[in-house]
């Protein structure tokens, strides 16, 4: 099928946010994708806010991004925006490392207060980017989010549900569609 990469912009070890996105990423390959999972937080600081576009880290990332069908975004919300962790590569990535993608943009946060930043903060740029198509993002609270005592990770049942939709609707809209019949 397709390939996705699947971002997690949290400088947190312990993120729920990447938590969250493993967790999508299970549904993805069980569908038949492709996923290679990238945390930014792994990417040299010094590269990333220096801008340095030769680091073979950022070149790595860029790569990742050319080659896939399709990303997934998640960012945890900080001062009502993205975390500046997805800011700064964002920074460093050609300017339509997007182009002809399909985009799911997922964003956690603690609070309700910070639900529109996914359409707000984070859908413009990816839009500048060149993205082909948006999907709906969707914001998730923190406390939807629990790690189990094995290890694994639990979402809260109608959070997961809606959650599933939405991977649905991008695995669907990752699909190839049949090229358009010359008319004339």
């Amino acid at each position: 099928m397709a390939t996705v990469l699947s971002v997690s912009a949290s400088p947190s070890a312990t993120s729920r946010t990447a938590r969250l996105l493993r967790h999508l990423d299970a549904r993805l390959t069980a569908q038949g994708h492709h996923v290679i999972p990238l945390d930014v937080r792994t990417l040299p600081a010094e590269a990333l806010l220096g801008a340095d576009l030769d680091h073979p880290e950022v070149v790595r990332a860029a790569e990742l991004f050319a080659q896939a069908d399709g990303v997934v975004v998640g960012t945890p919300v900080y001062k009502a925006a993205y975390s500046g962790l997805l800011k700064a590569l964002l920074d460093v990535l050609p300017q339509e490392a997007l182009g002809g993608k399909t985009v799911l943009p997922l964003a956690t946060g603690g609070s309700t207060a910070h639900v529109l930043a996914v359409d707000y903060a984070l859908r413009p740029v990816l839009s500048s980017m060149g993205a082909l198509h948006i999907l709906p993002g969707w914001f998730v609270l923190d406390r939807h989010i629990t790690v189990r005592g094995d290890g694994s990770t639990a979402v809260e049942p109608g959070t997961d549900a809606t959650l599933g939709r939405l991977v649905d609707q991008f695995s669907a809209a990752l699909r190839p569609t049949a090229p358009l019949a010359a008319v004339g």
